[in-house]
């Protein structure tokens, strides 16, 4: 989703690697969802759905109790079941804590399908309102653990399945959801049937349904992928201007990562708590994205970046979601590197470097930052922006050959699967030939970036270079670019630095008009001053 949205949500600070606060869902690995199919029932009359769902369950190791999460009733807002079943038959369960638990009957088969009924308001989740122009409209909103509100799931990435929507709403409605359209179906009284149906599995957190009066355009067709615009019909023009360079950005990713995984790619103007939002196939941008000036580029790029990256390749864990937005937040820099030149990315990544340093002075913890139990804080200018830096750095280290191998491998292997950052590490590895435990370690478990003052002088054909790191926890190691600069003419030499102060010397046949640190924005450091 679009990082200038979260830039003031709070983190709890993470300072060691080791930390056992990490993601307090419990996972039962021992089952696993391998689809839902979501009916839903909506009306103009209230903002009570009815919904019947089912769930096909796959049990690896003989039938086991197992739980779905869907928000009870309480007040105005919540669901309650009228009636679950086992394949035919009346199941058992219980329903508390906004937990739906099931013992199964039968502990023969592997794989069962279970049905749930139930009604209700959804407080989150499903977001029924009025558009900007004032027309009733209902919203899918997920991210991150929002599902629960209105689809009784496992609502956690970890398990992810395939998944088809069957709508019934009012006629009047235009209906587009994830996955690729198989039915649109007149009903009587009024009513249509729409399906929705997505053969690769989905997290719930990007599994969505978009309702209202829509404006749709087929604005392109990249390898059988149909790229469309869904907007408002009272901005259709500017909505598929804008949205259009949609089919350049799928295209790019395709060529230089690997497959799309899903049915469609739908860019749909949304009611959303987001900037935008990496729903698969179907990804919501704010209302007012749209405004015919066609400056949403770098966020249409973001959001179709998260389909490999985020929705294909998925987090397994909320505490490694740099996976999903620090990718997402380089490889928009990519796109718009390739289209736009280099000085695009170096543009970028000195924006991005700025924030980075502000949040740490108020935010003093890791990317990867385990002590944080609520999926809501794990957001922050770490997981984007710096996020993106490692990528940044990880790739200068690597070079372009390696970095791009190494990306395809990654995404090859946990395509439409689930990873932690420990894996992404061992692909990088096994690609490049390197030992990347350091980098990573420093760069992503160990909170902050490196702090030095620095000076320089000339004698004797040498370029006496004087940096001294500041950080009392640690002495960082990394590549240092240092350009040298005689007569408008840029000379480039690379030093490592590795100890908390060093001494370095360079030749230099003659004496520079000044020295520029990291000209070409590889490496996140701040400058303090002078020594």
């Amino acid at each position: 989703m679009s990082k200038k949205f979260i830039l003031n949500l709070a983190l709890f600070l993470g300072l060691f690697h080791f930390s056992v606060a990490q993601d307090v869902y419990a996972k039962n690995e021992s089952v696993d969802v391998q689809n839902y199919v979501f009916g839903l029932h909506l009306n103009d009359a209230s903002n009570e759905i009815k919904g019947e769902t089912q769930i096909t369950v796959k049990f690896k190791d003989g039938a086991v109790p197992f739980s779905l999460d869907l928000i009870q009733k309480s007040g105005e807002f919540g669901m309650e079941i009228t009636k679950v079943t086992e394949n035919d038959s009346q199941a058992n369960y219980t329903y508390a804590d906004d937990k739906i638990n099931i013992v199964p009957k039968n502990s023969n088969d592997s794989i069962q399908t279970f049905t749930i009924t139930y009604q209700g308001v959804p407080e989150r989740g499903l977001v029924i309102a009025s558009t900007k122009f004032g027309k009733r409209s209902f919203f899918g909103d997920n991210w991150p653990n929002l599902a629960r509100h209105w689809l009784p799931s496992v609502d956690h990435p970890y398990d992810k399945a395939s998944v088809e929507f069957q709508i019934t709403a009012p006629d009047h409605y235009d209906v587009v959801a994830t996955g690729e359209k198989v039915e649109e179906s007149n009903l009587e009284n009024g009513y249509k049937l729409t399906i929705y149906n997505e053969p690769a599995p989905v997290a719930t957190k990007v599994m969505t349904i978009g309702v209202t009066e829509f404006a749709s355009r087929l604005v392109d067709n990249v390898d059988g992928i149909e790229v469309s615009a869904w907007v408002y019909p009272q901005n259709r023009l500017e909505g598929f201007g804008d949205y259009e360079v949609a089919g350049n950005v799928l295209e790019y990713f395709i060529d230089h990562i690997g497959p799309y995984s899903y049915a469609k790619l739908a860019n749909m103007q949304a009611k959303t708590q987001w900037g935008g939002l990496e729903n698969a196939g179907t990804i919501a941008y704010f209302e007012n994205s749209v405004t015919g000036n066609k400056t949403v580029e770098p966020l249409i790029a973001h959001e179709i970046a998260h389909q490999w990256f985020g929705n294909s390749a998925t987090e397994k864990s909320w505490n490694h979601v740099w996976l999903s937005e620090g990718f997402a937040t380089y490889f928009s820099i990519l796109y718009l590197e390739n289209v736009y030149g280099d000085e695009r990315r170096k543009k970028e990544l000195a924006i991005d470097k700025k924030e980075i340093f502000d949040y740490y002075r108020k935010n003093p913890a890791p990317i990867v930052d385990l002590s944080i139990k609520d999926p809501m804080k794990v957001l922050s200018t770490n997981t984007y922006q710096k996020g993106g830096w490692v990528l940044n750095m990880l790739r200068h280290k690597l070079g372009d050959g390696a970095f791009w191998e190494g990306i395809r491998a990654y995404y090859n292997k946990y395509r439409n699967s689930n990873v932690l950052t420990d894996d992404f590490r061992d692909v990088m590895e096994k690609v490049s030939g390197k030992d990347l435990e350091s980098f990573f370690e420093q760069w992503l478990f160990i909170k902050g970036h490196p702090q030095i003052k620095w000076n320089w002088g000339y004698s004797n054909g040498k370029v006496n270079l004087s940096i001294q790191q500041l950080r009392d926890h640690h002495v960082f190691r990394f590549p240092l670019e240092i350009g040298l600069v005689k007569d408008g003419k840029l000379t480039i030499q690379t030093i490592e630095i590795n100890q908390r102060n060093q001494n370095i010397q360079m030749e230099s046949e003659d004496q520079p008009d000044s020295i520029v640190l990291d000209p070409n924005e590889w490496t996140l450091f701040e400058v303090m001053g002078k020594l």
